[in-house]
């Protein structure tokens, strides 16, 4: 078992933040097969302090690229199963009457976790989505009129399919707004689907992943994000980027200052995971697409949200505006 107290100390160097990070990365990349792209975007998420909304057909591999994050953790981890009637006591808790005290006494729902899998978020019904965006937004939930804390680190990890309608609701604009990237599994290559079928021989692989990194070395991660510079050429990038969303004759509603605060902390967690202290404007641009796409609407028939149209208008609108020198 990898000892995840005696990792490089993210305080030192950029060199140990970098071992660190690729540590995670590695471990989850041991079950995600094939798709280190995508393991790579989660852990940015998690590095943003943010949260991630993995959309894709079922049998992809959402579920498990969640699973194996939380378990290459050592901190607390659940799993909540989306259903129409999932209330929201089911997730933040509930107060329980004590006879013997006669008091109310808050019991706490799984959404105390550092790590919080989503899964089929889209059918749990919107008085239960309110419940879950109010711990998004403010990591914090309010029971009976008392708002209790969330613990730190603290991540949502969102799966859907885009394709199924039928008993579903469609995630508000407020909701999807707050996940920083919306990133697609897609399928795999044969050769990759060969090495999934033979790791699965003798059972489920992720069951033996252990942790590699503690909570508090994450939560110093966080910090250290924030410290990453960013050029003001680079800010007026993104401003540029955002302006021609919100110009686009092709979109509705163009990109909120949100987004674009995203996209830099996006950019700020990409350019510490390669073990730099200073954003450039790759990170910006290799991440526009995932952090941007979900946060705009199309006009006419792209207003119900075709992901492959929307991301392509947005990559269209990134290779259009001109990369500051």
């Amino acid at each position: 078992m990898t000892d995840i107290h005696s990792q490089p100390d993210p305080a030192l160097d950029m060199q140990g933040i970098h071992d660190s990070i690729c540590q995670l990365v590695d471990n989850m990349c041991r079950v995600v097969l094939g798709k280190p792209g995508v393991v790579q975007q989660c852990v940015v998420g998690l590095l943003a302090g943010e949260h991630v909304l993995l959309e894709d057909v079922p049998g992809v591999g959402k579920t498990l690229m969640g699973r194996a994050l939380a378990r290459s953790l050592d901190g607390g981890f659940c799993r909540l199963q989306f259903t129409p009637d999932l209330l929201p006591s089911d997730i933040v808790g509930s107060t329980v009457f004590n006879t013997n005290t006669s008091e109310f006494i808050y019991h706490k729902g799984p959404i105390f976790s550092n790590i919080v899998l989503a899964d089929e978020i889209n059918r749990a019904p919107p008085r239960t989505q309110s419940a879950l965006l109010e711990a998004m937004g403010d990591r914090q939930v309010s029971v009976d009129g008392v708002t209790y804390d969330l613990p730190s680190p603290f991540m949502v990890i969102a799966t859907q399919n885009p394709y199924e309608i039928e008993g579903t609701y469609l995630l508000p604009e407020n909701q999807m707004d707050r996940f920083l990237l919306r990133i697609s599994m897609g399928y795999p290559d044969r050769e990759e689907e060969r090495q999934v079928l033979m790791s699965h021989r003798e059972g489920e692989p992720v069951e033996s992943l252990e942790p590699v990194m503690d909570v508090t070395v994450v939560a110093r991660l966080q910090e250290a994000v924030r410290t990453v510079r960013v050029d003001s050429s680079l800010y007026d990038y993104v401003l540029d980027v955002v302006a021609a969303t919100r110009s686009s004759d092709e979109l509705h509603v163009g990109v909120s200052p949100r987004g674009a605060i995203s996209l830099c902390r996006a950019a700020q967690a990409t350019a510490l995971m390669d073990g730099r202290d200073y954003v450039v404007p790759d990170d910006v641009k290799q991440l526009a697409v995932p952090a941007l796409a979900h946060r705009v609407i199309g006009r006419g028939h792209l207003q119900t949200g075709n992901r492959e149209v929307l991301e392509a208008i947005i990559r269209d609108l990134v290779e259009a505006t001109p990369i500051p020198e």
